[in-house]
């Protein structure tokens, strides 16, 4: 396939940006939709308000394919990303019967009380899509692009296999490295933009590099990392850059 097809993710949460919880959803999200032929476009990090959470959804919603919301589902007070989403899209929002029956099931099987603060989690958008928990039980859903999941990296992964069905897949980006020791960026920074201007459909990035050598110093190079649809285009690409060691 040629169709180039765009995501993005809003990382919602204040522990995040505090600093106190470490995000490896982007990571994750990015990995599991590369196979697919969908690329990352644009990530933003949130904080639990709902004008945020809206005003963040509503521009990724426009400007990508898909849009991936992680976190703020839960139970408790600071989970408003439902009524959030709900709000980016004018949508009214109630608990809802099938979400519940999930939800009871779930807690049935534990021996676990529902309460109101858990009814919470069945709280969902006026015509949105669940999306199945395999993790924990308590779904996610989809409204139009958008996709509502977990925060928690193990239920995210969970959910996203039942988001996979439901994307249109695109051309699938390779990627190859070329490393070159002793060689610093400045050093190759003109050759690399004279490859990177012949070759418009091949994304060129380079990436200094220090390993410590054993004795007490260290080696050092640049990493020179090609992606692109095109896999011919790449090799070519590959040839060239190769071809700086010796330049």
């Amino acid at each position: 396939m040629s169709k180039t097809v765009t995501a993005g993710v809003v990382v919602i949460g204040d522990e995040i940006l505090s600093g106190r919880t470490r995000d490896i959803n982007i990571q994750q999200i990015a990995q599991f939709l590369a196979p697919l032929g969908i690329s990352l476009l644009e990530c933003r990090v949130v904080t639990d308000q709902q004008d945020a959470i809206v005003e963040a959804v509503r521009a990724l919603a426009a400007r990508c394919d898909y849009v991936f919301t992680t976190g703020g589902i839960g139970p408790t007070h600071d989970d408003i990303t439902a009524d959030a989403v709900a709000a980016a899209f004018g949508r009214s929002i109630a608990v809802r019967e099938d979400a519940r029956a999930i939800l009871e099931a779930w807690y049935a099987g534990s021996g676990t009380e529902i309460t109101d603060a858990r009814l919470r989690m069945a709280r969902i958008p006026e015509g949105a899509a669940l999306i199945d928990n395999p993790v924990t039980g308590a779904p996610g859903f989809q409204v139009e692009n958008v996709f509502v999941l977990a925060g928690v990296p193990k239920i995210a992964r969970g959910m996203l296999e039942d988001v996979a069905p439901r994307l249109t897949r695109g051309a699938v980006t390779h990627s190859l490295t070329v490393r070159l020791e002793n060689a610093r960026e400045g050093d190759i920074a003109e050759a690399l933009q004279s490859i990177q201007d012949r070759h418009e459909g091949v994304s060129l990035g380079s990436y200094p590099w220090f390993e410590d050598d054993g004795e007490g110093g260290f080696r050092r190079g640049v990493a020179l990392v090609a992606r692109g649809t095109d896999e011919a285009a790449l090799e070519q690409v590959r040839g060239e850059l190769e071809g700086l060691k010796t330049s």
